[in-house]
């Protein structure tokens, strides 16, 4: 794939919520794919890896640490993550470093409405987030598609409209 093939597709309907000193995106995704199978998608290792900003050292669909590893080109960060909240297939909520996410999935009548809160420290991360999730959720959406493109992470995402993107939800959420 180059990047003149990737088409990151329109803006999500995005908010913004302040709860103290903490921010969090809450980022909307229609997806023509059973909530099984985003479900999968968002727990299991092998799966994530193909479309998330991070690995996974183990199956997310169960409480308890594990270790999230950030992925830049040649550079890994590993990051403690702890589950907090399984309600499969509906709902997962882990801690990552400092940030917390919650993925909430409903049936729709064509396939899973997916609301990710993430909460990050301060409220000018919202459109690096947004933008983030934006072309991860667009990669995951080919994968569970049967058309998997490789994972756009760090700053690769640059290439691929992330600019762009952020700009554009900064309008929206700051």
């Amino acid at each position: 794939m180059n990047t003149h093939d990737f088409d990151p597709g329109p803006l999500q309907d995005v908010a913004a919520e302040q709860d103290g000193q903490r921010w969090t995106l809450v980022f909307v995704r229609d997806l023509a794919h059973s909530p099984a199978q985003v479900w999968a998608a968002l727990t299991d290792p092998d799966q994530l890896g193909g479309w998330s900003p991070f690995l996974a050292n183990r199956d997310l669909s169960a409480l308890g640490p594990a270790t999230l590893t950030m992925v830049d080109r040649d550079t890994s960060v590993p990051l403690a993550a702890n589950v907090i909240r399984v309600e499969a297939p509906t709902l997962l909520e882990y801690t990552w470093g400092e940030d917390v996410l919650r993925w909430e999935l409903t049936a729709t009548g064509t396939g899973t409405r997916l609301t990710l809160r993430h909460t990050v420290a301060g409220r000018d991360w919202l459109p690096k987030a947004a933008a983030g999730w934006h072309l991860c959720l667009a990669v995951a959406d080919r994968m569970l598609s049967g058309e998997p493109i490789p994972a756009i992470r760090g700053q690769d995402a640059l290439d691929y409209g992330w600019q762009e993107l952020h700009d554009a939800y900064a309008k929206e959420l700051l």
